[in-house]
């Protein structure tokens, strides 16, 4: 069992959590990830590592509530309680080198996992940009962690409720075609926000990491859920990634099947509310 230390709520239906895990603290890296479980009839759930703390043996993740698991990771655990199944780290570490001028794209939770990479970018001596945004000021978070690891940060937002209005691909252009030397690119997010930056950076050949974890399932390549084209080769996100060279990706065919299991991850969703809804009557 993995106790939850803190829990706390950094948006609409997202929490940031630090589970006791000593043995992955210990060994944790940027780019990884784990995969719990709740309880013995639950799913397993990857989320990428944010943070490890040796010494306390805590673990930081950061949870979008969007399903049935999440959901009831939010509604039921809090700190003081215990997870069943924390297993890892999984997956490819990110590869942290000194090489120069790099700009950090987060969109979305997809800032959570970007803050670990963009903080050992920083450390390895690189001259850090960082490009973050949300659809809405609520929705946004990390910007004073962001900000504390970037030599600049700039900060977006759809609806322009905070920050410059727009999406992180435009300063990203800007940035490119003022002609400042870039040595790379990193862009974590909605896999429709990956592609337009992987679009963007192209033309300039400018290398271009994205993450692929927002698609795995049971994160050990057993189900086949995460299969990924790259390159014109079969990938599988949670064994070959999750970080891809994000000119290779087939953008295309992965949001094609992000939407396979859409009606059985509604089913369970409705299945869920209806229960949490008929114990909240009594």
């Amino acid at each position: 069992m993995y106790k939850i230390l803190r829990k706390r709520t950094l948006g609409p239906g997202i929490r940031e959590y630090v589970v006791e895990a000593p043995d992955v603290a210990r060994v944790g890296r940027a780019g990884e990830f784990i995969v719990l479980r709740l309880h013995e009839r639950g799913e397993r759930i990857p989320l990428t590592i944010v943070e490890c703390d040796p010494e306390s043996g805590g673990v930081t993740l950061v949870v979008q509530e969007v399903g049935k698991s999440t959901r009831e990771m939010g509604d039921h655990f809090h700190e003081g309680d215990s997870i069943l199944d924390f297993a890892g780290p999984l997956g490819e570490a990110s590869e942290i080198e000194n090489y120069g001028s790099v700009i950090c794209i987060g969109g979305g939770l997809g800032i959570a996992p970007l803050y670990p990479i963009t903080r050992d970018l920083k450390k390895a001596g690189n001259e850090v940009i960082g490009i973050i945004g949300a659809r809405n000021k609520e929705l946004m978070f990390y910007e004073d962690r962001m900000d504390a690891v970037c030599d600049e940060l700039i900060v977006m937002s759809d609806d322009g409720s905070h920050g410059t209005k727009g999406f992180v691909s435009d300063p990203l252009k800007e940035i490119l075609e003022s002609g400042r030397k870039i040595a790379r690119v990193w862009a974590i997010g909605p896999a429709v926000m990956m592609k337009v930056c992987a679009d963007v950076t192209r033309p300039f050949e400018v290398p271009t990491t994205v993450s692929l974890n927002s698609i795995m399932i049971d994160g050990t390549g057993m189900c086949g859920g995460c299969r990924v084209e790259v390159g014109g080769l079969a990938k599988f996100a949670c064994v070959d990634g999750p970080e891809f060279d994000g000119h290779q990706v087939d953008f295309d065919l992965l949001m094609s099947r992000q939407g396979y299991y859409r009606e059985e991850e509604v089913c369970s969703m409705d299945k869920y509310m209806a229960k949490h809804a008929e114990g909240a009557e009594q």
